[in-house]
């Protein structure tokens, strides 16, 4: 179940195993799992869709580092970024900065999913619409999982079909690191004439803060100046979701 706040339409204007106790404690690692239970074993023998999200990232970044066995990173890197945000980044500096990973590993990952992209929309040619608060919280509503707050933006076309999905910033949301610029760049780079915002809640609560308003007010601004139109700002914690943009609308 999720928290409708107005269904009028948009218009334009780490999970290692841990053994024993104490000293004698002991992290289970890649190496230390039965063949068949290794990510590349298992994709040779089951094929890839036996495997977790975790699991095909775990294959593709092939080795960790000194710091981080490679399975437990590719797990951290689905708890922390969310599975959809790192399927739709596209600034490798932005992941690995984020996540602490080397530069090299955030280029595969991020090179992999754009050939992922790139072969999606040549085989579908139908770029999903967005026409209502919940429709965009059906596309966005994994961010309700996330640990970290995150803003992501929502670019659409005049059709109200999304060209483009960014993680904007990642922290609180106040208006002294959210810039226009940041939000709106997108919307320039892909021919957008609007954009739906949303962050998350990690505390559970749907209550737009006073930093949330000022962020929504900002950007709003902005958009008039530019000529694009912020259509939402939503609010997402857990499976619901509600509104910065609420009591403004006639």
């Amino acid at each position: 179940m999720h928290t409708l706040i107005y269904s009028r339409p948009y218009e334009l204007a780490d999970t290692d195993v841990i053994t024993g106790e104490g000293e004698t404690r002991y992290v289970l690692r890649v190496r230390d799992l039965p063949i068949e239970d290794k990510p590349r074993e298992k994709l040779l023998s089951l094929g890839p869709g036996s495997l977790t999200h975790a699991e095909l990232i775990a294959v593709l970044l092939g080795v960790g580092t000194r710091k981080e066995e490679v399975l437990a990173m590719a797990r951290r890197i689905i708890r922390e970024y969310g599975e959809n945000a790192v399927i739709n980044e596209t600034n490798p500096s932005r992941l690995a900065d984020a996540l602490d990973i080397p530069l090299a590993k955030a280029c595969q990952i991020v090179a992999s999913f754009e050939l992922g992209r790139r072969a999606y929309q040549h085989k579908s040619g139908k770029p999903a619409f967005v026409r209502t608060a919940e429709q965009a919280f059906g596309h966005l509503r994994a961010m309700g999982d996330l640990q970290k707050e995150q803003l992501r933006g929502l670019y659409l076309n005049s059709r109200f079909q999304i060209v483009h999905e960014e993680v904007i910033s990642i922290g609180s949301l106040t208006a002294n690191i959210v810039h226009p610029r940041e939000v709106f760049r997108p919307a320039l780079e892909h021919g957008a004439v609007a954009v739906i915002v949303a962050h998350n809640h990690p505390s559970g609560s749907l209550l737009p803060t006073e930093a949330d308003k000022s962020v929504t007010r900002q950007l709003t601004e902005a958009g008039r100046v530019l000529g694009i139109d912020l259509l939402d700002h939503l609010i997402i914690a857990g499976d619901a979701y509600g509104s910065c943009n609420e009591g403004e609308r006639t």
